[in-house]
């Protein structure tokens, strides 16, 4: 019988779009039959059968609700809309075939029973996409301020910063594990969201659990559904976070492993808890990258990359240990200098800047001038000149930049002495004369004016 129920219950998904094509059909009919009045008939048995496919609809949803497991709580809104909507199939046959027994029946214009009862199917179907995907499966993509304003719970990736100084002060709880389940769990089991009846954004609602009862078992992993689900194969049903959400690292399984082993404390520090350092050196910064500078900044929102990203420009982070970017317009030749307005949000975080290939004039550098943390700049395959070039003299990390088949004029070449740490600048098939390398202010810049010969090989010689 249980096999029976399962089997029937799985069929849910398939009935439901039965009554849906009915509906929607009897409603588009309805609409272009509402002066000649000449498709009566047909509508109501549409709708007739709309009601008989919405009530085996309800019965395959409420088996599927038995036999799944699901939380009353999660279906209870698609269940009843479910059934309303089956009923109100049979109203609207009842109306159309001008059937006078319903109270009150007679007296409402169908146009309006028509308007209630689109909505009525839209609110169903949303409860039921909201049960399959996730209440914020349409708004997703949305930016976090308009889901906020939407109503909907919004999620910042909190990072895990430890360095070799502090890593033993930092808070297991507050520091560590709980960033690796904001980052990977909360959004289906945060405050406003409890996929089973499951949070963990507290410590009170991590040790309560879940539909399923507890899960964490304190001192013991192997059997703390908290760390078994982590580890289970992706295709299982059962793995969590589910294959298609962003998936925790290795190393943060270890991690959320080892402190179930010394009993989940959600007080003290790593020093004192006894914790061996391997576990957090992969959170430790990596060896600095001279493309970006040796500060801490903060990161910019996903919001404003994502805007800069729908104007065609690249955004990426530099590195993972790092909230700087590089921003290149490699997609994007036609960027003029008045679109620099475009990445002006993102002036504290960009330190590459790829411009190569674009049509920017030396009115540029006033506008660079303001990219502070800038590092690497690229300006090759443009109109530049170096004319106004000196007013980058004022960025304190700008290390390399390319002038590679630009305009670059052999007058504005020496304006580079000004600047404070630039190591290198690329001139090849500028206007500026030269091959090779040469040297700038005490030998501290070099000036690569390319135009290298390769000494012959002995090889070059042979005759096949």
């Amino acid at each position: 019988m249980d096999v029976l129920k399962q089997l029937l219950g799985r069929l849910h998904p398939l009935v439901v779009h039965l009554p849906i094509g009915f509906i929607i059909l009897g409603l588009l009919l309805q609409w272009y039959d509402r002066k000649r009045k000449e498709y009566t008939k047909v509508i109501s048995l549409v709708y007739l059968w709309g009601g008989i496919s919405a009530a085996l609809a309800c019965i395959t949803g409420y088996l599927q609700y038995l036999g799944e497991g699901y939380a009353f709580d999660t279906v209870k809104w698609h269940l009843w809309s479910g059934i309303a909507t089956a009923l109100f199939s049979f109203l609207m046959y009842t109306k159309l075939q001008e059937i006078q027994r319903i109270y009150f029946l007679g007296k409402v214009p169908i146009a309006v029973l028509a308007v209630l009862f689109f909505a009525l199917i839209s609110f169903t179907g949303h409860q039921g996409g909201n049960i399959t995907h996730g209440e914020d499966y349409l708004v997703e993509p949305l930016p976090n301020h308009i889901k906020s304003a939407l109503g909907f719970e919004t999620f910042e990736e909190k990072p895990i910063v430890l360095n070799e100084e502090n890593w033993q002060e930092a808070l297991i709880y507050d520091d560590v594990v709980k960033p690796i389940l904001n980052n990977n769990c909360v959004s289906c089991h945060g405050k406003k969201k409890t996929k089973g009846e499951l949070q963990l954004h507290t410590p009170e609602v991590l040790l309560k659990g879940g539909e399923n009862g507890e899960i964490i078992i304190t001192n013991n992993p192997e059997n703390s559904e908290l760390y078994t689900r982590l580890v289970l194969p992706k295709n299982d049903e059962d793995h969590m976070p589910p294959k298609d959400k962003r998936q925790p690292t290795p190393e943060e399984i270890e991690l959320i492993k080892a402190w179930l082993s010394i009993g989940n404390p959600f007080e003290g520090a790593i020093g004192e808890l006894g914790m061996e350092k391997e576990l957090f050196l992969s959170f430790f910064p990596k060896k600095h990258n001279a493309d970006y500078p040796d500060i801490q900044i903060a990161a910019a929102s996903q919001d404003t990359i994502n805007a800069t990203k729908s104007h065609g420009l690249h955004v990426e982070h530099i590195s993972k240990a790092s909230n700087f970017l590089e921003v290149s317009c490699i997609n994007k030749p036609s960027f003029v200098d008045s679109d620099f307005e475009i990445i002006i949000p993102l002036k504290e975080q960009i330190a590459i800047l790829d411009l190569g290939g674009t049509q920017i004039t030396d009115d540029i550098f006033e506008k660079l001038a303001t990219l502070t943390n800038l590092t690497v700049l690229k300006l090759d395959a443009t109109a530049i000149t170096g004319k106004n070039m000196e007013l980058l003299a004022s960025l304190e990390h700008l290390k390399s930049i390319n002038l590679t088949g630009s305009h670059l004029e052999e007058i504005y070449l020496r304006n580079l002495e000004s600047f404070k740490n630039l190591e290198i600048a690329y001139v090849f098939g500028s206007q500026v004369e030269g091959e090779g390398v040469r040297r700038l202010k005490d030998g501290q810049i070099t000036i690569d004016y390319g135009n290298y010969e390769l000494p012959p090989l002995p090889s070059d010689s042979i005759i096949y």
